[in-house]
């Protein structure tokens, strides 16, 4: 049982999944047809296949650019800078927010090795320079590297005619944007606050 005992190890490093968890989606796998889990195999081989980071906004797509910075609909004049890709996701199911994204790929982290320069900071600042943004809403999640991030980023926009905000409170401190409830992220948005005060 090799194979099996391989899956239920492989499953169980996701986040969220302990052993038991893994054991129970091996089995239901392996309860299904071979149709199943060759198109399952094939949807996870597909992920680095045709995803990649959107050259915009960093968001996840498989085109060129992602279908929020192509779509003329949305407010291009305001920015929602959050940590990750799925972070983009977590806040359009929310439906407060019709601007655009900027992913900045992590937070910065001295301890870890992680500062400034290997996030999308400098990405940032060129598309506050060269189009017309407003409003640039820092909605990394209120974590010590979160909020440093969003301080180095305020000061680093401080003297480019933009407005820098912050989530309003309403969000966890030391939890993460994916798993806070749409009420909370709604508040958050219309309580959002002047960062630079």
């Amino acid at each position: 049982m090799d194979a099996l005992e391989d899956l239920i190890d492989n499953f169980s490093r996701l986040p969220g999944i302990g052993k038991k968890s893994a054991a129970r989606l091996a089995y239901h796998i392996l309860k299904q047809d071979q149709q199943y889990a060759r198109r399952l195999a094939e949807s996870l081989l597909n992920l680095h296949e045709r995803i990649r980071p959107c050259p915009v906004c960093g968001a996840f797509t498989d085109s060129g650019t992602c279908s929020i910075c192509g779509d003329p609909s949305r407010d291009a004049s305001c920015i929602c800078v959050v940590e990750q890709p799925q972070d983009v996701y977590t806040l359009l199911n929310v439906g407060e927010f019709r601007g655009l994204f900027h992913v900045l790929g992590g937070v910065i982290a001295p301890l870890e090795g992680v500062g400034p320069e290997q996030l999308r900071i400098a990405s940032l600042v060129q598309r506050v320079r060269t189009a017309a943004v407003k409003e640039v809403i820092l909605a990394t999640n209120p974590t010590i590297e979160g909020d440093t991030t969003a301080l180095y980023i305020q000061k680093v926009l401080q003297d480019l005619p933009v407005e820098v905000t912050r989530l309003a409170s309403g969000l966890p401190v030391g939890g993460d944007l994916e798993y806070t409830d749409k009420l909370t992220l709604m508040r958050s948005f219309k309580g959002r606050y002047n960062f630079g005060c």
